[in-house]
C-alpha cells in the first residue's frame, strides 16, 4: 500500500468501472440529493454537515488498517498516517465552518445523528469492502469540490458576504491576517481535491486479492 500524489485538478471525475464503483457513486449521488434538498444554497451550513461526515472515513480507515497491520505483522506503507492526517484535516474544516456558519441547535442535532449513523455504516462498509469504502470517499470528495466551487461562485456574485476568515483558519493554513472567507474556501477546496485523489488512488490499489486481505 502506497500513499499517492495529489494531482489537484478541480474537475476530475473518476468514471465508475465496476459494481463496487457504481454502488459507491449511487450512494454518493443519493446523499447529494438529500443535501441539496435540505440545505439548498446555504453552503456554510452544508459545509458543517459535510465536514462532520468527511472526518469519519480517515479515522475509521486508519484504525482498521492499523489493526490489520498488527494482525498480519506487516508494514502499512504510509496508509495509516495519510488517513489519520485526512481525518484531522477534515476536523479542522469543521471547526472553521462552525465559526463561520454558527449552526443552530437543530443543525447540531442533525450533525450528531448523521455522524453516528455514518460512522456505523462506514465501519461496516470498510470491513466488508475497503475498495468500495475508499471509492465512496473519493466520490464524496468530488461532490465536496463541486459544493465549494459553487460556494465560491456565490461569494464572487455577492450573494454570500465575504466575511473575515476565522482566526482558527488563519493559524491552521498560515493565511494572511486579512484573509477573507473566499481565501478559506479556496484552501479547503484544495484539501478536498487532495483527499479525492488519494482515496481514488487507494481504491485503485486495492485489487480483489488485496481487498480480501483487508476485510
Amino acid at each position: 500500500m502506497k500513499a499517492l500524489d495529489k494531482t489537484k485538478a478541480v474537475d476530475d471525475h473518476r468514471a465508475a468501472r465496476n459494481l463496487s464503483d457504481h454502488v459507491a457513486l449511487g450512494l454518493t449521488l443519493m446523499l447529494r440529493f438529500f443535501a441539496d434538498t435540505f440545505f439548498a444554497k446555504r453552503y456554510g451550513n452544508r459545509a458543517i454537515v459535510l465536514e462532520t461526515v468527511a472526518a469519519v472515513p480517515g479515522m475509521v480507515g486508519g484504525m482498521l488498517v492499523h489493526l490489520r497491520c498488527l494482525r498480519w505483522m506487516v508494514e502499512d506503507q504510509g496508509w495509516i498516517r495519510t488517513l489519520l492526517d485526512e481525518a484531522e484535516n477534515e476536523r479542522m474544516h469543521l471547526m472553521t465552518f462552525v465559526q463561520i456558519a454558527k449552526p443552530n441547535p437543530f443543525e447540531r442535532l442533525v450533525i450528531l445523528m448523521v455522524q453516528a449513523l455514518f460512522f456505523v455504516a462506514f465501519f461496516v462498509l470498510y470491513l466488508t469492502s475497503p475498495r468500495t469504502a475508499h471509492r465512496l470517499v473519493g466520490y464524496f470528495e468530488e461532490q465536496a469540490v463541486i459544493s465549494y466551487t459553487l460556494y465560491l461562485a456565490e461569494i464572487d456574485a455577492g450573494r454570500v458576504e465575504n466575511v473575515a476568515a476565522p482566526e482558527i483558519a488563519i493559524a491552521y493554513w498560515n493565511l494572511p491576517a486579512n484573509a477573507r472567507l473566499r481565501d478559506v474556501v479556496l484552501v479547503v477546496r484544495q484539501d478536498e481535491m487532495g483527499h479525492r485523489d488519494v482515496n481514488h488512488g487507494f481504491a485503485d490499489a486495492l485489487t480483489p486479492v488485496e481487498a480480501s486481505q483487508n476485510a
